[in-house]
């Protein structure tokens, strides 16, 4: 799904793809978000990202980082509530396909 920065960005950073998986299903569950993008740093950093209204990308954000941190390492969480539109060339690298 391509991020235009027509809503918040909520992004959460693990080590490895276990907790970054945990953090995405529970943030999914906890608030209205959806699941844009991921990223693989390197040195197995993934990088897990939503979208949504403030408040929802908040609450989704600080369930997904707690998630993350009770099975693996947080490394960052951060929540940018008007992103500038340039933002999304940077987080769609790896979006999500929705049919």
């Amino acid at each position: 799904m391509r991020y235009y920065g027509e809503n918040a960005l909520g992004l959460i950073e693990t080590v490895g793809m276990v907790p970054a998986l945990y953090a995405s299903d529970m943030m999914l569950k906890a608030a209205d978000v959806e699941l844009i993008s991921y990223e693989n740093i390197g040195s197995t950093l993934v990088t897990v990202m939503v979208k949504g209204d403030v408040a929802a990308v908040s609450a989704a954000v600080e369930v997904g980082a707690k998630a993350a941190a009770s099975i693996g390492t947080l490394t960052a969480q951060n929540v940018m509530a008007r992103p500038i539109p340039g933002v999304g060339d940077i987080v769609s690298c790896h979006d999500i396909d929705v049919e």
